[in-house]
């Protein structure tokens, strides 16, 4: 019950972050965000035919834990970390290494003691490195989004 708690926290939490910041900014960062999602899920994928972590109960419950993080705090989180600091790539990086460490070592040790998931085939290094990865692979992703619009817009005031 406390697990469920939990993953329903998290996405409620997550989305009603959102009130905070203004509209314009989250359709800015929505592609990049919907794309961190489709990483994410690929990664939650693969844990399901090489058990990176388990997670008590029957597939449905593992289904909606993978989604409560991929659509609550990846999805949400990214649009926040973006709009901080998009454009200054240093702070972009200390940011998401800073968040990407507190996910990997001390909040996986907290989900892991209230059994929401735990750690199998996987160590939180690795959740490090594999976040660190995506959070690289995603800068460019929107560097290339944001110059393609800055581009259409030349195009349009010529």
């Amino acid at each position: 019950m406390l697990q469920t708690i939990i993953r329903i926290s998290l996405i409620i939490v997550s989305w009603s972050s959102l009130f905070f910041l203004p509209k314009k900014v989250i359709t800015k960062y929505l592609p990049v965000s919907i794309f961190t999602s489709a990483l994410v899920l690929i990664t939650c994928a693969l844990s399901l035919k090489y058990k990176f972590w388990v997670v008590k109960g029957n597939l449905a419950t593992k289904i909606f834990n993978d989604l409560s993080f991929v659509y609550g705090p990846f999805f949400v989180g990214t649009i926040w970390i973006f709009h901080f600091t998009f454009s200054k790539f240093t702070r972009y990086l200390l940011l998401n290494a800073a968040m990407n460490a507190s996910f990997a070592i001390p909040l996986t040790k907290l989900f892991q003691k209230f059994k929401v998931y735990k750690l199998k085939n996987v160590k939180a290094v690795h959740l490090f490195l594999s976040y660190m990865s995506f959070a690289i692979i995603i800068y460019g992703y929107q560097y290339l989004v944001h110059r393609s619009k800055e581009g259409s817009k030349e195009e349009q005031s010529v």
